[in-house]
């Protein structure tokens, strides 16, 4: 019997019907049963000052307690002027400091990038990956996942409107949770 994984997801928008938001609930649905995924917020987030780390404000504690215990994490960002949110790059900057006391180390992820662009968030994905080496997050290389034209992505019920893009995005999910077992077993 397979290992059920919990996965923390990461959406790099705040807005509310953003399309990563509904990538990430689409990815859900199509991921394998063993890996059971939840959104993790960071728009509530204080921003990182290294000032406060010997008192570290509340919203920083409960976004590590839920970083903490999860077996991997899956990014699902937007591409803002050619890299990640800077929301985002501030939840990467809290939950790994103070220095040699990351919650996100050892954590396999994967990276999703999601843009009305024809590029898909290429640059966001791969500027997100940099990060992810020095986080000591093993990222899963293949397959990559850049999904461009996200105003034509998503059915009325919010799946996924194209088969061949669900399909791939099935495949993603599904290789996401082998390289799990591969980077945790």
């Amino acid at each position: 019997m397979a290992t059920e994984r919990k996965v923390a997801v990461i959406v790099g928008s705040l807005r509310k019907d953003s399309f990563n938001r509904k990538m990430a609930l689409a990815l859900e649905k199509l991921a394998p049963e063993t890996l059971k995924l939840g959104i993790v917020e960071i728009g509530g987030l204080a921003l990182y000052n290294q000032d406060e780390d010997a008192n570290p404000p509340a919203s920083w504690v409960s976004f590590r307690d839920a970083i903490r215990p999860a077996d991997a994490v899956l990014f699902v960002t937007p591409e803002y002027n050619r890299s990640v949110p800077g929301v985002l790059k501030n939840a990467i900057d809290v939950a790994s400091r103070p220095y040699g006391h990351s919650v996100w180390a050892g954590k396999p992820a994967a990276v999703v990038s999601v843009s009305p662009g024809a590029a898909g968030g290429f640059g966001a994905n791969h500027h997100l990956r940099q990060s992810l080496v020095f986080l000591d997050m093993p990222a899963m290389q293949q397959p990559e996942a850049y999904i461009g034209h996200a105003g034509d992505l998503f059915d009325e019920r919010g799946g996924i409107a194209n088969e061949g893009t669900r399909a791939f995005l099935a495949k993603f999910m599904t290789a996401f949770a082998a390289w799990i077992e591969t980077v945790k077993g």
